[in-house]
């Protein structure tokens, strides 16, 4: 079955930094792009960052231009975000799925990393 396992959330302060794994299964994580989606309190789920099936280009919400980095580890089938420079505003349940600019496994959302930041 198609599964996503987040992990690497956390409690930090602003301006520090944090690395986010997305650990995939179920499919060929070689064959799809895969993103990272994050949903604030009381807001919908939006884009943050985005991988090829190669992992040769990568895109990133404005917001996040920057500060984060994206990369997949196709020997551990794991996807990776880089957060540096976090602000108060990140705060949000991130998510991951495959997909470039929209999920594909709409059906298959893991429960996500939480992240905080504090000011």
């Amino acid at each position: 079955q198609v599964q996503f396992v987040e992990s690497g959330g956390g409690l930090v302060e602003p301006g520090g930094p944090l690395r986010l794994s997305c650990e995939v299964s179920g499919f060929g994580n070689d064959l799809y792009a895969m993103s990272w989606y994050r949903q604030a309190l009381g807001k919908g789920r939006e884009l943050v960052a985005g991988i090829t099936s190669r992992g040769g280009t990568t895109t990133y919400a404005d917001s996040v231009k920057g500060r984060f980095s994206v990369s997949r580890d196709f020997f551990e089938n794991t996807v990776h975000l880089q957060m540096n420079s976090l602000k108060p505003e990140d705060t949000a349940v991130y998510f991951c799925n495959a997909g470039w600019k929209s999920p594909l496994f709409e059906n298959y959302w893991g429960q996500g990393t939480q992240v905080t930041v504090s000011s």
